[in-house]
């Protein structure tokens, strides 16, 4: 994929759907980005867009994304499972052409200077992207969410890379480039919190678990079901198979039973590779939309 770069902004906003479409009509208006999927989760109060362009094309567009995005959403309203620190919560890029990796880096800096300067939105570099080494990890700056960012940052070593302290409405922005990342979900036949909660303390690599997996046990108000979020932040590490092979596992000690799982964004196709999805329970999911080369390559035909 010459020349492309993937960004995949995480927005504080999966309730109000004028709002989320809005901001999908937003990056489909932008010159030199295509706009391969977008999604939306009412108990995260979240949205997550895939975008994928070129370096120049990208910075510009996402500028304006968050922009917009912070004219429409308050976090001081704001409620959801997930947590959050900003309207939009990260902007993470992903260089899908591995000669534009130090570029894809310069870019985000520039873009986390502009909207400091620009949108008066302090930034936070995470990631490859990274000066300060406290702010490399993304769960790192969150702790504490929108909320906790005033005490959090009296500590001189939370400060923003940009600004300072944070925007009153639209909190800060984590912006910084990354490697691929599969964003997983396990929904369990369960709504015991404390039990999701156990299984994914176990399989995090923080406490010991599975290589390159961050997990949380949340509480899906709308189903009544409890669910393991988890971010595989490296596949080559650990793939889907080998997660849901250790949840399941796990949630047969606690005797509960998987309703089914779900893939949040576009993932690689060679992370595709021995996943056996029927046992997966792998719910909508499409090779062709959700698998980010078959994307590309079908709008590009279109």
């Amino acid at each position: 994929m010459n020349g492309l770069i993937e960004c995949i902004p995480n927005v504080s906003e999966g309730r109000n759907l004028d709002i989320v479409n809005h901001l999908a009509e937003v990056i489909k208006m932008a010159k030199g980005v295509m706009l391969l999927d977008y999604s939306s989760d009412a108990d995260h109060n979240r949205s997550v867009y895939t975008i994928v362009g070129g370096i120049k094309e990208m910075e510009a567009a996402m500028f304006t994304f968050i922009k917009e995005a912070s004219l429409l959403i308050d976090l001081n309203h704001h409620q959801g499972v997930h947590p959050r620190m900003g309207a939009v919560d990260v902007c993470p890029f992903v260089s899908l052409d591995e000669k534009l990796a130090d570029e894809a880096i310069q870019m985000s800096r520039n873009l986390a200077k502009r909207v400091a300067k620009d949108l008066n939105i302090p930034t936070y570099l995470y990631e490859l992207s990274c000066v300060n080494p406290c702010h490399k990890n993304l769960a790192d700056l969150r702790r504490g969410q929108f909320e906790g960012l005033a005490k959090k940052q009296l500590d001189p070593k939370w400060a923003p890379d940009y600004g300072i302290g944070f925007h009153k409405t639209a909190g800060v922005v984590a912006i910084g480039v990354r490697k691929p990342l599969i964003a997983y979900n396990i929904i369990l036949d369960s709504s015991d919190l404390d039990a999701a909660k156990r299984i994914a303390c176990q399989i995090r690599e923080k406490n010991g678990g599975l290589k390159s997996v961050k997990a949380l046990g949340l509480y899906l108000e709308t189903t009544s079901k409890v669910q393991v979020s988890m971010n595989l932040c490296n596949y080559l590490d650990t793939g889907i198979m080998e997660v849901f092979n250790a949840v399941k596992k796990l949630a047969d000690k606690e005797g509960i039973n998987i309703l089914y799982s779900e893939l949040i964004g576009l993932m690689p196709k060679d992370a595709t590779k021995d996943i056996d999805f029927v046992k997966i329970k792998l719910k909508d999911f499409d090779l062709d939309k959700q698998v980010i080369e078959n994307r590309i390559k079908s709008l590009k035909e279109g």
